[in-house]
């Protein structure tokens, strides 16, 4: 772990200079809380002042927090904190300034703390970083998934077809340029791995910790921290830290009811302090909903429990947390669009549903034997049903020892289980899935066999293939996964003079295990989207990967003169992957298309694997950050880093996703892991406005350019459907990245706050690429999935206990193919919540009633999209206009 200064650790930074301090006002006041927030809330509204507080030195106050009487402003303010070291003074007619004692004055940096935190915090690192806070997050979206909460900053572009944004399958995310498996992810300093769907080394933020009790999260957009555990953070990474026990004890209940029969509980026990500094907390959720686009017994959510215990010595930290969460949610089928005007054609679809659990309208949809019967109305036909499934165990332990007031040591030992699966049950009546089935079931039968694949169109289904699995027409594939991984980080950070030095070293054992099986589907064992079928009709293909990963970073940061900080390190990266086959697929189940061909093509093979390591012995990081004013600074940041390969197998980006052994071993020879420079370079403010209207400005302009080298590629040829087949790994060759962001928070007296985010970015191929038989004319288009402009806000008001927002998110067009020949249009979506908190009840610290509206103008457009070659793309659609109410209360 880094040393980070509380100054770089608050939400929105604004003030370091004070005017001359205005007469204080006398008010009668009767403030009685348990927290400090809910003690500055009642302040506010009693005083009719705010509050400028640094939170990383008033969180860890204790309550209760008492205040009776007539007295000054201040002096209120003073018996607040009294049991903290902080000075209390009028910086503005309207303002109060707390102060940490031992700062000088004038060059403490604050945020706003009138009982709620800032919408986005702004780090003052040599590198851009950006934070959205628990409670901001939570008053967007109640028990949303954290990642969905950096939707509102700028150069990120999050999507999702569920209102939470907990749908795995379809979750998408770019930050500047890079996509969800080019990121890192990191919680509380634990690798979550790369963050893809059916995740081979980690698990989704969502599933790592409940929402509630996340405090924050960060992103550093271009660069991420040298000693962050991560080997896929090409793009920066993405920090999620969990809340630590409250010194008071108590619990928390929140009870959330929706449109779509939301159901959603979180309860929350906290010990307080006991023992020897010691505290801890019991938490648990329970997600209930109907899937909005499928019908009633199509639900999502299940079970989390989250513990952490803390124990703070004199000069060692310890802390253990525990996670375990079970879930399953189905899956929502995206739409393969081929015109730019599919959202404005009414004839057009605009969601796909399920069958489930009618299987008899399945069964009448799509005729059985009859050989003059037609497919399915590939590539838009309806599964059964589909559905994710995952069980997880994420557990770590910490402790931080300071020797000295020079020499601290970071230690994090944890260890993650995961059992999952993707489960589709798929209607049998297409070319691709009867040459799967047909290989394994009947592979004599060679007269329903043309062009080298199974085919209805001339004999009709063969029986036995019909017969054996289950006579409905449907069979369910699942996707199985395990993964057991286990690591370490340990960290030294050493202060001598001006120099904070940083070595540490990561290292992790990950063994996950993937593989393909085909269950029966019948009239008396119809299964359902909650269960992991048994006794599978065959295995198609199985994969077993064993990757250790080790990682060892060293840097200093130079304290050059009192407002020039210098950092520079490096860090060396080394992933050995040995990917095996255990159960290999026949080829033809693999087949391709062949014209003319009359038996089974078994051209197409999966590879037997073998051991491949990326590494790169030296990643250097530079940067720097200059206050050049006492309200602006500088910074500058320039990094290389690596993506290591996809531990995963066919039908991914993976050098073992290729279709033959001479493929990948011509890979191992001459493949090279994915690579980047990134530079970025800002400009900050944090300055007071002393006008009649306006208190503060706070915000950040960045530029970036990034160099992105020996990109990795799936293309999947047109109609391939959940077969995989086709689906080949081609290198695209490199991307150029030119980007601006621009975000700013104005804050009107104590009242209005605007927080609005602009970006601007440029990404390009530098080549045209080929998937082996097909050229796409990709030089100098635009990368698909992300908008060029993009426009983001949040305008807040508050008065005493009354808290309103309302956001939005503007997208220009996005390209759907790798040639740009189609594209998702422009959208324009908006949020709306309120809340109002009850205090000085009897035996309850606060009760709190909140209202959102998701997509409050009820628009229709495309949430994520998965990119397509030139034909089509695949869109998934935006959630309607739906309707939550909270209720909760803490003792």
């Amino acid at each position: 772990m880094r040393f980070v200064s509380p100054i770089s650790a608050v939400c929105v930074l604004s003030v370091s200079a004070y005017f001359t301090q205005a007469h204080a006002q006398t008010h009668t006041f009767n403030i009685s809380a348990h927290t400090f927030s809910d003690a500055l809330a009642a302040f506010q509204k009693q005083s009719g002042l705010s509050v400028l507080a640094n939170t990383e030195d008033t969180r860890h106050l204790s309550g209760p927090y008492v205040v009776s009487g007539k007295m000054s402003d201040v002096e209120a303010l003073k018996q607040l904190v009294k049991k903290g070291s902080f000075t209390v003074h009028q910086s503005s007619p309207r303002t109060l300034v707390i102060e940490k004692a031992q700062f000088p004055k004038g060059h403490a940096k604050h945020v706003y703390a009138g009982g709620e935190e800032e919408i986005v915090a702004t780090g003052r690192q040599t590198r851009s970083v950006m934070t959205v806070g628990g409670e901001q997050m939570q008053a967007t979206m109640p028990g949303q998934n954290p990642l969905q909460a950096l939707s509102i900053l700028p150069g990120v572009t999050f999507t999702n077809v569920d209102p939470w944004g907990n749908n795995e399958q379809n979750s998408s995310i770019y930050v500047h340029g890079f996509s969800t498996t080019q990121l890192g992810y990191t919680l509380d300093g634990i690798p979550l791995g790369a963050g893809a769907y059916g995740n081979y080394n980690g698990l989704s933020p969502q599933r790592a910790a409940i929402s509630e009790d996340i405090s924050k999260v960060a992103l550093s957009s271009g660069t991420g921290a040298l000693g962050t555990a991560s080997s896929s953070n090409l793009g920066g990474t993405i920090d999620f830290t969990t809340a630590d026990p409250k010194k008071k004890a108590g619990a928390t209940v929140k009870q959330i009811f929706g449109s779509y029969n939301t159901f959603r509980t979180f309860a929350r026990v906290d010990t307080g302090n006991f023992g020897n500094n010691n505290s801890a907390y019991f938490a648990f959720s329970r997600q209930d909903a109907r899937a909005w686009n499928l019908n009633g017994a199509n639900r999502q959510g299940g079970y989390q429990v989250n513990a952490k215990f803390l124990h703070k010595g004199e000069k060692t930290k310890i802390t253990a947390y525990f996670d375990w969460q079970n879930k399953s949610e189905p899956n929502t089928q995206g739409l393969s669009i081929n015109s730019n005007d599919w959202l404005t054609d009414p004839t057009k679809q605009y969601t796909r549903g399920a069958f489930y659990p009618d299987l008899a309208a399945a069964m009448a949809n799509y005729p059985s034997m009859s050989s003059k019967s037609k497919a399915p109305a590939a590539p838009n036909n309806q599964y059964y049903f589909s559905s994710a499934q995952r069980t997880d165990f994420l557990t770590y332990l910490k402790i931080s020892h300071r020797f000295n007031s020079h020499l601290t040591w970071d230690n994090n030992l944890y260890f993650h289980y995961d059992d999952g699966a993707g489960v589709v049950a798929t209607s049998i009546r297409t070319n691709a899935i009867l040459t799967i089935l047909g290989t394994y079931l009947d592979p004599s039968a060679s007269k329903y066999i043309k062009n080298g694949q199974f085919t209805y169109s001339q004999k009709g289904i063969d029986p036995t293939v019909w017969n054996k699995t289950g006579g409905t027409g449907f069979a369910t594939r699942t996707t199985e996964y395990t993964d057991y991984r286990g690591g370490l980080t340990s960290t030294f950070h050493y202060r001598v003079g001006h120099h904070n030095i940083e070595t540490g070293i990561w290292y992790e054992r990950n063994n996950n295990e993937a593989a393909r099986r085909w269950y029966a589907l019948s009239a008396t064992n119809t299964l359902t989207p909650y269960q992991t079928p048994k006794d599978p009709l065959f295995t198609q293909w199985q994969n077993k990967f064993y990757t250790d990963t080790f990682v060892f970073h060293v840097q200093d940061t130079w304290k050059v003169l009192p407002n020039l900080t210098v950092m520079a390190g490096m860090k060396l990266e080394q992933v050995n992957t040995n990917g095996t086959l255990p159960v290999a697929a026949l080829p033809q189940s693999l087949a391709t298309n062949t014209t003319g061909s009359k038996t089974l093509d078994s051209n197409t093979q999966t590879a037997a694997g073998g051991t491949i390591s990326a590494f790169k012995p030296f990643l250097p990081a530079v940067g720097m950050v200059w206050d050049f004013t006492r309200h602006e600074q500088v910074f500058v940041n320039i990094q290389k880093n690596m993506n290591s390969f996809a531990e995963s197998g066919y039908g991914t980006t993976s050098p073992w996703g290729v279709s033959s052994q001479a493929e990948f071993e011509d890979f191992k020879k001459h493949g090279k892991p994915e690579t980047s420079w990134t530079y970025e370079a800002g400009l900050r403010t944090f300055r007071p406005i002393n006008s009649k209207f306006l208190d503060s400005i706070s915000g950040q302009l960045e530029y970036y350019h990034v160099n992105f080298y020996d990109r990795l590629g799936a293309i999947k040829k047109p109609d391939a459907g959940i077969s995989g087949v086709g689906t080949t790994i081609a290198n695209l060759g490199d991307v150029t990245t030119d980007g601006v962001d621009l975000s700013f928070t104005l804050k009107f007296n104590q009242h209005f706050s605007l927080y609005d985010a602009v970006s601007y970015i440029k990404s390009r191929y530098d080549n045209n690429f080929t998937d082996g038989t097909e050229l796409y004319l990709a030089k100098n288009k635009t990368v698909p999935g992300i908008p060029v402009w993009s426009d983001k806000f949040v305008l807040r008001y508050n008065v005493g206990a009354f808290q309103t927002q309302v956001n939005g998110e503007w997208m220009a067009q996005r390209p759907g193919t790798y040639t740009n020949t189609l594209y998702a249009p422009p959208r324009f979506t908006m949020g709306y919540s309120a809340r109002y908190s009850f205090y000085n009840i009897p035996h309850v610290n606060n009760l709190t009633l909140q209202f959102n509206i998701y997509n409050l103008t009820n628009a229709r457009t495309w949430s994520s999209l998965a990119v397509g070659d030139t034909a089509n793309y695949t869109a998934y659609p935006m959630t309607p206009r739906t309707f939550y109410g909270t209720v909760s209360a803490s003792f």
